[in-house]
Order: C-alpha cells, then structure tokens, then sequence
C-alpha cells in the first residue's frame, strides 16, 4: 500500500455507514457514502437530506465533547459525498476499500454483493461490517472472494478505535494485511480473528451482559450497584490489563480454583475452566511468577513492566477521579 489518500467507498447509508464514511472523512479521505437501495429521485432526495442532517448531528456531538472544532466538523462533512445506487458505478470502480453495512439479512447481503461484485474494481477490497454472519458464508456471494474479509466496527464507528478483521478460508493474506493498514493510518486498532459466531467483543461481552442481568434476577445486587462495580473496578481494569495479561499477572491457577469454587457452588458450564487454562497448569505454565503462561515472560524485566502497567493504571482511574484519596499527590 502506498503513501496515497484512497477513495473509500461505503455501501449503506445506515447508522453503521455513517459512522464509517465519518471516520475516513475526519481522517481526510474522500468518502462515497451510496445508498444501497434503489429509490426513486424524489425517495432519495429524502434519504440525502436526512442523511446530511444525521452526519451534521454526529460532528455537533464530536464537537461538544472537545474531540472536534467547528473548522475539522464541516471539512469532513465536505469530503462525504452521499450518492444514489444508480449514480455509484464510478464512485465503486474507483474505491480502494468498499465497506459494506446493509441490513443483517442473508437475501439482502447476496444481493448486495452480486452488485458490489459487478460494480466495483477488480482489485477492489470489499468487507462486510456484519455482526452476526460469517466471512466464509458471505465470501460465497462474491466474485474473486480473495479480496473479501468482514470488518467488524463497533458502535459509534467514528470514536471505537477497534475493529475486527475476520478473514474468510478464501481471504488473501495480502487484503488482511492491506485493510489492516489503511485502518491503522485512520488511527484505528485493528485485531484478527477467524471466522466464529460473535468475533472476540461480542462473545465476551454477551457473557458479561448476561451474568449482570443474572446477577439482577437472582437479588444478588441492584442493578445501580452492579454497574457501580463494573464502572468503578471490572471495566477501569480491563482497560489497561487484557483478560490473559491479567490471567498472568495474577497466575493461572489462581483463576483455576476461583472457577472450580464458582463451578461448584453455582453451575459448572458457565464457570468451569476450558481446556487450555488445565493444560498451562499442568506444564507449569501460570503465568508471570514461572515466566510463561499465554505470554512468553522470560526476556521481559517484569519489575519495569509492572511498573508501567501500574502506573498506567493510576493515570486511567486519575482521569477517571477514582483514585484512592491522597494518592494524587503522590503521581504528578
């Protein structure tokens, strides 16, 4: 991939396409925003409208929080040109990357993809923005599936740094490697993942959500309290530590009797330890303190990085103003 600005192109106006189209817009690439629909002159007179008057609300939201000025807001807005299906062809046969967000239903993703497939260049990469369909299904719709992946962004596209890339069996390495660094230059976080229900975010955040509401339904606390808990303890901690990091950090074991206990006393198939945390146990693999768990810690001085993680830690709850009182004083 070179040093130059690419046109993006971004089928499917919806919530998801203007949130993508902004995020390239704001990055200062000329962005087709195309209807994926086909309307009428005066239906799509309609959608433009409401889809400028959407795109002017997002930046007035970015520019309240400080993350925009006025000046940056109607830049971007300028370099989003919101196009008709009819009118697309040039938009698509000149577009490096074309993000696909239509509805998550089957028909209407073949559809779009036997468009795409007809419309856009040859090399073109396309990757759908699917939340729930596989790259290997939807890779079937297309013509030349070596240029397709899903990339899956989360909600709102323009401030979520991350998205998941889910390569199909047919995905080239070059069209991962590609996308991954068009996204990088946006200043996104891209991470790969292979095609399985729910990426990496969704999976563990439905256990998550689901516990929480459990532990509503059960009396254990309040809904106000649990997301007290989460807010001030679960989330500030996984902001700085990863779930594995931390599983070294404190070591395997230790979340293996934790898991045996909650197995037990509440219900062994939410709670049991999978596979790979018995097998690190066994081969003595717990994490920091024997120098290899998920990570490989040996050539890491584990004095320096546990600093750095720490101080980190302080820095997030500080800008949070969660730090234990009389602390501050001690971190400027």
């Amino acid at each position: 991939m070179t040093d130059e600005v690419h046109n993006i192109a971004v089928a499917g106006a919806g919530r998801m396409g203007r949130g993508i189209a902004l995020s390239f817009a704001l990055a200062g690439y000329p962005v087709a925003l195309i209807d994926s629909e086909e309307r009428d002159a005066a239906a799509f007179a309609e959608l433009a409208a409401l889809t400028a008057k959407e795109l002017a609300a997002e930046t007035g939201l970015l520019q309240g929080a400080g993350a925009i000025g006025e000046r940056a807001a109607a830049a971007a807005i300028a370099r989003i040109r919101v196009l008709s299906r009819a009118d697309a062809r040039d938009a698509l046969q000149s577009a490096y990357v074309v993000f696909e967000a239509v509805l998550e239903v089957l028909d209407v993703k073949r559809s779009t993809y036997e468009w795409l497939s007809s419309e856009a260049g040859a090399q073109t990469i396309l990757a759908s923005t699917t939340s729930t369909m596989l790259a290997d299904t939807l890779a079937g719709f297309v013509t030349g599936p070596e240029r397709y992946t899903n990339a899956h962004w989360l909600n709102p596209a323009y401030l979520m740094p991350l998205v998941e890339i889910s390569p199909s069996a047919e995905t080239t390495d070059r069209t991962v490697a590609d996308l991954r660094a068009l996204l990088e230059r946006v200043g996104k976080v891209p991470v790969v993942c292979a095609a399985s229900p729910g990426y990496i975010v969704s999976r563990l955040q439905a256990l998550v959500l689901n516990e929480a509401a459990r532990l509503v339904e059960e009396g254990v606390a309040s809904a106000e309290d649990v997301d007290k808990a989460v807010r001030t303890g679960f989330g500030p901690r996984y902001t700085v530590f990863g779930p594995l990091e931390f599983i070294d950090w404190g070591g395997g074991d230790i979340l293996y009797y934790a898991s045996n206990y909650l197995a037990q006393a509440i219900d062994p198939k939410r709670f049991s330890s999978p596979e790979i945390v018995r097998e690190n146990m066994a081969a003595g693999r717990n994490g920091m303190r024997e120098g290899q768990g998920f990570y490989d810690w040996r050539a890491i001085d584990l004095d320096s990085y546990r600093q750095e993680r720490l101080a980190a830690f302080a820095r997030l709850l500080g800008s949070l103003d969660l730090l234990p009182a009389g602390a501050a004083e001690t971190t400027d």
